[in-house]
């Protein structure tokens, strides 16, 4: 999985390519954004093929190390649960997520989806007192209750994700069968 890249989140993680890396997981990329709230450092990931948006907030320094090993994978996968997706998909999907990659290749029309994502989640932010008291799974199910754009065509982008990891996972392939073919 190839995690593209902000430059404020790329100075945070090592090693990040300079140059475009290719895609070769059946689950697709994924974008990533840091930014500031109540002087807390707060992520933000958006697919983006489904433009499902995971936030979290409270950053330190030794949690980006763990970026792609730990804390995504367990965001992501407790997402899926929390919208609706079966745990033997969620497994599969788990198993897909590995090896995480950095790059600073950036597409525009995903920033542009994350910068609205941020001004809903900027408004739910409006209603806590505190950033760290904004519970991560019910940020994700808020902003991705709604309608986004990918490339001029409308999409739930909880529905899209729960359709993509359903296919992912009916292909009746298992991940490595999956790697294998695309590197052809």
């Amino acid at each position: 999985m190839i995690l593209h890249c902000s430059r404020k989140l790329a100075a945070k993680l090592d090693p990040v390519s300079p140059v475009p890396l290719e895609e070769t997981n059946p689950l697709g990329s994924w974008h990533g954004h840091l930014y500031t709230v109540d002087r807390r450092q707060c992520v933000m990931f958006c697919h983006d093929a489904t433009r499902f948006v995971l936030f979290m907030a409270g950053w330190r320094k030794a949690q980006f190390a763990e970026l792609g090993n730990k804390w995504f994978p367990l965001l992501f996968t407790a997402a899926l649960a929390k919208i609706g997706c079966p745990d033997e998909e969620i497994r599969k999907v788990e198993l897909a997520l590995w090896p995480v990659r950095y790059d600073t290749a950036t597409d525009r029309s995903v920033q542009g989806s994350m910068r609205i994502a941020q001004q809903d989640l900027d408004a739910l932010l409006y209603r806590v007192p505190d950033v760290m008291l904004l519970d991560p799974l019910a940020a994700a199910c808020h902003v991705n209750d709604r309608p986004a754009r990918v490339h001029g065509k409308v999409v739930w982008p909880d529905r899209a994700m729960r359709e993509a990891v359903a296919r992912f996972a009916a292909q009746g392939k298992t991940v490595a069968d999956l790697l294998i073919e695309d590197r052809r």
